[in-house]
């Protein structure tokens, strides 16, 4: 009897292995991840990157070494946390966020510093179907939206960044039609006005707090941000920022340290 159940336990053990199902995730035209969402796969990415600053949202999460072991260890991910207004248009500002590593279809900024080459990721890992688009408001009112591309996706009425040879965070209107697009695993951002503002990108690093005297006047009404790009006060006298909660926040665009 014992022995029965040995063989019986082997049995199921071997049926879950042979159970588990693998991904080749397509970059190109996407993947139909609602059937695997929730469960754990054998999952094979391979993604083309170009030299310089590139759009990355994957159905999964990856480690700061995963992101090492795939892009190089020089590799950047920054993730938009607040919008302001400017002359031109709308001011988009990127945190560095990569010892946090890649949360499951978050879209973010990937700065390559290698030869534009496709890049291979291969791990077990659990897939997820729910998409986490990033959505922010300017002092004037403009809805900023960054959002990752599960499958091709019509450019109508939306910004891509140029991937080819950006030095810089560069986001333009792309037109619509077939052609055209983003493809899946990158990203794009819509304004709610439409597309006839400039996008100029801003990028915070991870250098010291600013104080808030050396954002903003004493007396200046301002947006206050967390670093997930959260409005937690909105309009509040720069002096009273002071008086907030201990710990990170964004104003205007610079990291402000409140003790």
């Amino acid at each position: 009897m014992k022995k029965f159940l040995i063989i019986a336990a082997m049995a199921a053990v071997t049926m879950g292995a042979q159970a588990q199902e693998k991904l080749t995730l397509s970059t190109y035209n996407g993947t139909n991840i609602a059937r695997y969402d929730g469960k754990v796969c054998q999952v094979n990415v391979s993604r083309y990157v170009f030299t310089g600053w590139n759009t990355l949202s994957l159905p999964f999460s990856m480690t700061e070494q995963e992101l090492n072991d795939a892009f190089g260890a020089d590799c950047q991910l920054e993730k938009l946390v607040s919008v302001e207004d400017n002359a031109q248009g709308v001011t988009l500002n990127f945190m560095d966020c990569k010892a946090e590593g890649l949360q499951a279809n978050t879209p973010y900024m990937l700065h390559f510093t290698g030869e534009t080459a496709t890049k291979k990721i291969m791990k077990e890992t659990m897939i997820a179907d729910e998409p986490s688009a990033i959505t922010l408001m300017t002092q004037s009112g403009e809805v900023v939206t960054m959002t990752g591309a599960a499958k091709h996706t019509d450019a109508e009425g939306l910004y891509g960044v140029m991937a080819r040879d950006n030095s810089e965070v560069k986001f333009v209107s792309v037109g619509g039609g077939k052609t055209n697009g983003f493809y899946a695993t990158r990203c794009y951002i819509k304004l709610s006005s439409g597309t006839d503002k400039m996008l100029t990108a801003r990028h915070l690093g991870k250098g010291e707090a600013t104080s808030i005297a050396a954002v903003a006047g004493q007396d200046e009404l301002v947006d206050v941000y967390n670093t997930a790009g959260t409005k937690v006060a909105s309009q509040v006298r720069a002096s009273e920022v002071n008086n907030m909660r201990s710990g990170l926040y964004i104003v205007k665009g610079q990291k402000i340290l409140v003790k």
